[in-house]
């Protein structure tokens, strides 16, 4: 008898072997080592199979409930032809088969089921979520700290190498002394310093009733320094230029302020910023960052996209948190019309009497000269241009400052300080801001947002309550993002099971 004779007809494991058989899985399955001794290796596409199914039933599935379901379920019982693979063997297949292939099995997955269900991937619907990390909770180090601790460890050994110079005065030698060190410098000082006074570890002397030499206690303090350094240099470069912080026991992972706050006490918990994007309901892009805003993700999540499917999607549309002025730039360079919201959209759209305040500098008059001018009729004279911080395209603000406020009527609504007022000014963003606002009012724009909403925050919504996957297992960017592939395959893979099941129920 076959296991297959068991189940039924309209079962979601037939589904899924039958849409799997449409996929070329050996050439994902190449690197696997050949071992000429040994027991037989348990069949990769099986194996591949097993996992892929694992993770659309259960939206996230151990090592060790992809042992026990080969044992015990039956569906994974036919997938695996009976066989009965360990949970290290499912791990090892995983990370060391799988994990480099992982993004291109997602991509024909989806490129598959695309064409099948005729979905549009020029409406792409954007949201992302941040998922906490396997990291222990009070393990952080942050750059800033570590920044101030390293200085003023320079200024502890600049004091140590004046103390030391004093000592070297007889033989004419001088330590240069810096603002700055690195371990290297330290490691040739500490040489050479215990060549001169001939120095040796093994005569040092410890404990209680002992009098250390100054030469040792000197010796000792500036190893003391450079191993110290060396921590401070090390963490400063696992941060990178773009973090602020990391978890000690998850490298990969950034505190940031997520959602669920479980603990109580509004705490920066290690976690990844994950970015999605949504085309008719499925996971058509998928990303993690260590970003903790929204808007520096936008467009790492566009060049993923753009390097799976090689065009860029027209609608991209995102909520307030992707809204910016790079964004919105990379919008026009790339074709892509501006459906991202900007952080005061709700309240340039809804709050009539903050969009219509006569105080406002974007909404004061210009008369025929050009010249801009206050409710009062006053001047505003142009000071000088500053450029905006972090931003990639060179943009700069206009500073204008009032000719004169004093004796002003309106001086308690239109400034706060007794001098006069000065207004920043950036026209084109203001103008990116109007055809935001154009773009997302519209009837089309309308339906757009009432879809991002629906699909977008709806796949989290799906992912996180119904599938019941709420945090981050694995350690380590790579493995996090082959975890993330592995759960938005499933996710396809269960949507594209149910939307089939709903049409042969409404067809019969």
């Amino acid at each position: 008898m076959f296991i297959s004779d068991f189940l039924d007809i309209c079962d979601p494991v037939l589904t899924f072997d039958e849409f799997m058989e449409g996929i070329d899985l050996a050439k994902y399955l190449k690197k696997i080592p050949v071992h000429k001794t040994g027991r037989i290796r348990y069949n990769p596409i099986n194996m591949l199979k097993t996992v892929l199914f694992g993770f659309m039933t259960k939206g996230y599935i151990s090592l060790r409930e992809l042992e026990d379901n080969c044992k015990v379920n039956i569906r994974f019982m036919y997938l695996m032809d009976n066989e009965k693979p360990t949970y290290r063997t499912f791990g090892y297949f995983i990370n060391e088969v799988l994990g480099d292939s992982i993004e291109s099995v997602f991509n024909d997955i989806n490129k598959k089921i695309f064409e099948q269900e005729g979905v549009d991937l020029n409406h792409l619907y954007i949201d992302g979520s941040k998922f906490e990390a396997n990291a222990n909770k009070y393990s952080w180090v942050w750059k800033k700290a570590t920044e101030k601790s390293r200085y003023r460890l320079y200024e502890k050994i600049t004091s140590l190498f004046q103390e030391m110079n004093e000592k070297l005065a007889w033989s004419g030698l001088h330590i240069e002394t810096n603002t700055e060190y690195v371990p290297d410098q330290l490691s040739i000082i500490a040489e050479k310093y215990a060549g001169i006074w001939k120095l040796d570890i093994n005569t040092f002397v410890y404990g209680k009733g002992h009098r250390k030499t100054i030469q040792q206690r000197q010796y000792e303090t500036l190893l003391e320094y450079r191993k110290k350094l060396s921590e401070y240099v090390e963490k400063v470069e696992i941060c990178g230029p773009d973090r602020n912080s990391y978890s000690k026991t998850d490298h990969s992972a950034t505190f940031m302020r997520i959602k669920t706050d479980y603990m109580g006490n509004d705490q920066l918990l290690p976690a990844y910023n994950v970015q999605v994007g949504v085309a008719d309901e499925y996971i058509a892009v998928v990303d993690v960052n260590q970003y903790r805003s929204d808007m520096d993700c936008f467009i790492p999540l566009m060049e993923q996209f753009y390097k799976t499917y090689g065009f860029y999607p027209k609608y991209p549309v995102a909520d307030a948190g992707y809204g910016s002025y790079n964004n919105y730039i990379y919008c026009e360079q790339h074709g892509m019309e501006k459906y991202m919201k900007f952080p005061m959209f709700k309240k340039e759209t809804e709050d009539k009497k903050y969009k219509e305040n006569p105080f406002r500098a974007v909404n004061f008059k210009v008369d025929e000269n050009g010249t801009m001018r206050c409710p009062n009729g006053k001047a505003f004279q142009f000071l000088y241009r500053k450029a905006v911080k972090g931003n990639q395209y060179g943009r700069q603000e206009e500073v204008y400052v009032c000719e004169d406020c004093s004796g002003c009527p309106y001086a308690d609504k239109c400034k706060k300080t007794d001098k006069n007022r000065t207004v920043r000014i950036n026209h084109e963003l203001t103008s990116m801001h109007e055809e935001v606002i154009r773009n997302l009012e519209s009837i089309q724009g309308a339906l757009l947002r009432m879809n991002r909403s629906i699909q977008a925050e709806g796949t989290f919504g799906i992912i996180k309550n119904d599938r019941w996957y709420k945090r981050i297992v694995r350690r380590g960017i790579r493995s996090v993002k082959m975890e993330l592939f592995l759960v938005s395959i499933g996710h396809n893979l269960y949507k594209y099971h149910n939307k089939r099941i709903h049409l042969q129920k409404a067809a019969s």
